[in-house]
């Protein structure tokens, strides 16, 4: 159990997180100026644009930050750079300050490495501060986004870093294990293959709160220590036979205690136990924790995880309405950041991002301390306003709001360095843990259920560990009962990530009815086991096995898409109702770990918009395409004309993945009047609403052919629809439909004159998967007088706050100024 008494203190988080990083040097520099012994070297990334695994590379040498210059640079030089961040290799290097031009000195020029060094400082290279090169040739690394195994991430735990590498509480009484989530138990660390105990000595709130944080909760409560102290007076060898309440459970149960920490001491701001400093019990002692018992932990859970919270809807919040919210994330409490400012939405630039800032904006959403810190957009751009950079929480902070923050304008950050986060979140039981789960065979940093992780079987599943199943787990055990949702799992697919659907009702496993089987469906499908977004719902899966379960027991099921699990959607129950029974019309999902996400520029709407009449004898192939309002069928062809709204639309893929149609090239359909391919029924919709929601207009946009118009710098095109080729939007670059081309309108002929709403829905009937549909939709308010019209105000759906979309939509101007 190891020898002597130690505190073992890891290595304290950055202080400057975000895109720096620390690491060690090799030996002193040749030539230059001598530097004297002091801190390690430090790096980091910076400049724009960029991604959290490349960029300019930044030195700070000397007490001053600078940067390196470009001459005789080579991708061996960028090996030992990307090594010295954190990841494994370099997959190329940049020249000519493609990533800006930094500030400060040069430190390093002409730098020559063989690709094997440890250190930068190892390699050969003109002295340090001794430079004849301008900041616009500082260099830049680009560097395989694959970490080195162990190392330390300020923005990540990694799982190998202490002595605390898993933590669980078990529960003590009956009734207590059926309840999930766990909220309360004795504490237990992971050791030599079994499960070891905490001394309680001097363990405070401080100790419970970072518990309760790796576990998912947000806050810790007091516990009562005398009924835990009932079964520890007797020994193993001598319990009575006869005992009734509580103390018969708690001796009934109690095992062999094997201590493991004899004390801990954190301040609460750490994300992780390892943080803390510990105190090693002697593998020698007698009685490693006299004076005292395990340590006991009762932890308070957010909103989302209380009982009853999954019958209320999402975000529902008792007193006013948050300034904080994540977007993007394919799971419950990852995403983007954004922030509420006045009355609009934005997003945190990533500078200075650290865990405990992290770890503070977890804990205000209801969810425990953060795992991981991301930076440079890793959860897809935001839109509208950066609002704040350079937050510096200490990690006891009740808001983002009370940590020091600096209030940015547009120059100081991009959106692609808005800042996400990882959090804990408890572990409900809602898959199934011998099916596919993703991050198979791989440590998790702080994992949500004590347990092992091998790939085993089809499916490659999570195993129990050895020794009795944890507290917690939703699957055999006689202490244990299954979650009151169903488990889910995946079945017949080639990878882990796909296949058909299976859920456990009533002891069995079976399969889910495809009748209305949607993406918001297979939405909360993936997110319920674990693996991401739904690339695909599949409604036909007879080309996956189903040699091992032919039984339907689910059908009906109805989501809104933030569901976290399928048994908290609307569903038939125990009757089934489902036209296609067999195993060939099952439900499926394909399952990927990143999403497009598509948003409109709203401004270029609103500067765009006017109206035109249209004569009839040019609208044929429009109307056949169906771009007009029903009533252009009793027009007087070909005499006559349409009034058509027009606007141009520019929709922007800010996502982590390209938007391809979901059908494929086969099954497009041609239409020969303008004589282009239709990829998807309906891409858009237009439409003209009525302060109070009516619409009295409406139009829709197939996808005449979805293509790269324009990109953002060093994105480069892929898709483009000359000669029938592949249709689709690029991350990073946007498909533009100019206000002058057909069916880029809105049939207004038959509105009478008022104030209205515009709104534009993108891939209303979610037939491509999106990380994020709430930003789907753009709204305009318009006053249209019978002969001009006036389109302002246009934002995204979901930009503004309640309670300026409340005042948007009751628009208070006159309804109607029809001239007589």
């Amino acid at each position: 159990m190891g020898s002597g008494s130690a505190w073992a203190r890891p290595p304290l988080l950055a202080l400057l997180a975000g895109a720096w990083l620390w690491v060690g040097s090799g030996q002193s520099p040749p030539g230059g100026p001598t530097r004297s012994p002091g801190p390690a070297l430090r790096f980091r990334l910076a400049g724009y644009p960029r991604k959290h695994n490349e960029g300019r590379v930044e030195v700070f040498y000397n007490e001053e930050w600078g940067t390196i210059c470009d001459d005789d640079f080579t991708l061996a030089n960028a090996h030992v750079l990307c090594r010295h961040l954190g990841f494994v290799a370099a997959t190329g290097w940049a020249h000519s300050a493609k990533y800006g031009k930094g500030v400060g000195r040069i430190w390093l020029d002409n730098v020559n490495c063989g690709g094997s060094e440890k250190s930068i400082g190892d390699c050969k290279h003109r002295g340090w501060g001794n430079s004849d090169c301008s900041h616009e040739e500082d260099a830049g690394v680009v560097c395989k986004d694959e970490r080195i195994p162990g190392f330390k991430d300020s923005n990540v735990i990694e799982a190998e870093q202490s002595h605390v590498e898993e933590l669980r509480l078990r529960p003590v009484g009956a009734g207590a294990r059926r309840r999930l989530p766990v909220t309360e138990g004795i504490v237990e660390v992971r050791y030599k293959g079994g499960w070891a105990q905490i001394c309680d000595e001097g363990w405070d709130s401080s100790n419970s709160r970072v518990v309760c944080g790796m576990m998912g909760f947000p806050a810790a409560k007091a516990v009562n220590r005398n009924f835990y102290k009932l079964g520890s007076k007797f020994s193993p060898k001598h319990r009575p036979r006869a005992h009734v309440g509580s103390r018969q459970r708690l001796v009934a149960e109690r095992q062999q205690l094997n201590y493991r920490l004899h004390s801990v001491s954190c301040t609460g701001t750490e994300v992780h136990l390892s943080l803390c400093a510990l105190e090693l019990v002697r593998g020698n002692a007698s009685a490693p924790c006299a004076a005292g018992m395990p340590a006991v932990v009762s932890c308070v859970p957010g909103p989302l995880f209380a009982a009853g919270a999954h019958k209320k809807k999402p975000r529902q919040q008792q007193q006013g309405q948050p300034r904080i919210r994540l977007k993007g994330g394919a799971k419950v409490g990852e995403g983007r950041v954004e922030v509420l400012k006045g009355s609009e939405w934005g997003t945190v630039c990533d500078d200075r991002w650290s865990l405990q800032s992290a770890s503070v904006v977890c804990r205000e959403l209801g969810f425990g301390s953060a795992k991981e810190a991301l930076t440079g957009a890793r959860m897809g751009q935001g839109t509208g306003p950066i609002h704040v950079s350079e937050v510096q929480c200490e990690g006891n902070e009740t808001s983002l709001w009370s940590c020091p923050l600096k209030n940015i304008t547009e120059e100081d950050c991009k959106h692609s360095e808005d800042a996400a986060v990882r959090c804990n979140v408890p572990y409900m039981g809602y898959e199934d843990l011998v099916g596919a789960v993703r991050g198979c065979g791989r440590a998790r940093p702080v994992p949500l259920v004590p347990v092992a992780t091998p790939c085993a079987g089809q499916g490659g599943g999570r195993q129990p560990a050895a020794g009795p199943a944890p507290w917690g787990w939703a699957g055999p055990g006689p202490a244990l009962t299954a979650p009151r949702v169903p488990q889910i799992r995946l079945a017949g697919g080639r990878t882990v990530s796909e296949g058909r659907v299976e859920v456990k009702r009533g002891g069995r496993w079976g399969t889910v009815c495809s009748d209305g089987w949607t993406t918001k469906e297979a939405m909360v499908a993936c997110r319920q086991l674990g693996l991401g977004y739904s690339l695909h719902a599949v409604t036909e899966t007879w080309y996956w096995d189903a040699s091992n379960v032919t039984e339907m027991v689910l059908s009906g099921v109805k989501c809104e898409g933030h569901e976290m699990s399928l048994g908290h959607c609307q569903h038939h129950g125990a009757s089934l109702s489902c036209k296609n029974t067999g195993t060939r019309f099952a439900a499926g999902v394909i399952c990927s770990e990143t999403a497009s996400d598509l948003l409109l520029h709203a401004p270029l709407v609103q500067e765009t918009a006017y109206i035109e009449d249209r004569p009839l004898h040019m609208l044929y192939c429009a109307a056949e395409e169906n771009c007009l309002s029903s009533s252009a069928r009793h027009a007087n062809w070909p005499y006559g004309h349409r009034r058509l709204l027009r606007f141009s639309s520019q929709i922007h893929n800010n996502g982590r993945a390209d938007f391809r149609p979901k059908a494929g090239r086969h099954s497009w359909v041609w239409h020969e009047c303008h004589r282009h391919y239709h990829s998807m029924d309906v891409f858009t919709h237009y439409d003209i609403l009525t302060p109070n929601g009516t619409r009295v207009a409406e139009g829709h946009k197939a996808s005449f052919c979805l293509e790269d118009t324009e990109c953002e710098q060093d994105v480069a095109k892929r898709y483009e629809c000359a000669n029938f080729g592949e249709q689709g939007i690029t991350v990073g670059c946007w498909d533009l439909y100019r206000h002058d081309i057909d069916c880029q309108w809105i049939d207004i002929t038959d509105v009478k004159p008022g104030n209205y709403i515009l709104q534009v829905v993108i891939n209303p009937n979610f037939e491509v998967a999106e990380s994020d549909f709430t930003n789907n939709a753009m709204k305009c308010n318009c006053k249209y007088d019978g002969h001009r019209i006036w389109v302002h105000s246009c934002h995204i759906g979901d930009a503004l706050s309640e309670e300026a979309s409340r005042r948007f939509e009751q628009y208070p101007g006159q309804l109607n100024n029809q001239i007589s």
